[in-house]
């Protein structure tokens, strides 16, 4: 009998303070695993479709999304379309995700659905190592359903003055879903962005980060730029639309610490997307 394959590892990235470079690592982190080799799915669970824009992915190739799979039950297999990075796959969002909390209010498994619509992709044992969720800003039914199916929350922190205020409520979130529905939830980790070094108070924020938050904050540091920026308005990730940018180089230098801290994945069947399968 055939060894079970391993499932790939669901990543949240999470934040209720909008504004944060959330998106902007989402997008970057991902396309920097898939650009070394990392089979990757970016789900966009943010009714604003950033992260689709963001990808290049024009709302005409949205034909199924991310709410026809929460509250339609569509097989997540089927709303995936490729994003024109090899190894990187999006499955879409529209504003239609913004009413999934009234949609689903009667519904008492509201908090699972994508945890189970996620779980029957992966018994298909289909070739991807990490799935990244981009979760909306706020603590939603949406960011419950993100956190509900994932193994872990990364977390985008501005190096600004209010950085902390929030993230108590973050980590309560996070405990109180894993006592109750997730026991495997934990934290990735702390990435801090926006950092800018010409400033006094983005060293003292990071400082503070450091010293309360200790080996949970990653050593690389995502500096303002302007090009990470400009970068969606074009339907590329930062890393792609400028190599040699200071944001590009510090996404890269991002997905290396995050693999180097993640163990080795097992292979697993191919997943061959057909036109809106």
């Amino acid at each position: 009998m055939p060894e079970k394959y391993k499932t790939p590892k669901i990543i949240s990235i999470a934040n209720q303070k909008g504004g944060v470079g959330k998106t902007t690592t989402a997008i970057n982190l991902g396309a920097s695993l898939a650009l070394v080799g990392k089979k990757t799915i970016l789900v966009d669970f943010d009714p604003q479709g950033n992260a689709s824009t963001g990808l290049g992915v024009d709302p005409s190739r949205r034909k199924v999304t991310m709410y026809d799979v929460l509250v339609e039950g569509a097989a997540f297999s089927s709303c995936l379309v490729e994003t024109g990075i090899d190894n990187l796959f999006l499955a879409p969002s529209t504003t239609d995700l913004s009413s999934a909390d009234v949609d689903l209010v009667g519904d008492r498994g509201r908090i699972t659905r994508l945890k189970q619509s996620i779980s029957d992709f992966c018994d298909k044992n289909y070739d991807i190592d990490y799935i990244i969720i981009d979760c909306p800003p706020s603590l939603n039914l949406l960011t419950l359903n993100a956190l509900a199916a994932s193994h872990s929350v990364l977390v985008p922190l501005q190096c600004e003055f209010f950085a902390l205020e929030g993230l108590s409520q973050l980590m309560l979130t996070v405990r109180q879903v894993r006592d109750s529905i997730n026991q495997r939830l934990v934290f990735e980790g702390i990435v801090l962005t926006m950092h800018d070094k010409r400033n006094n108070l983005s060293g003292q924020v990071e400082s503070d980060v450091r010293e309360n938050l200790g080996a949970l904050v990653y050593k690389t540091v995502v500096p303002r730029n302007v090009r990470l920026s400009e970068a969606p308005s074009f339907g590329l990730p930062g890393i792609l639309y400028d190599k040699s940018s200071r944001g590009s180089i510090a996404y890269r230098r991002l997905a290396a610490e995050f693999i180097r801290r993640e163990q080795s994945k097992k292979p697993s069947k191919p997943l061959e997307l057909k036109d809106n399968e």
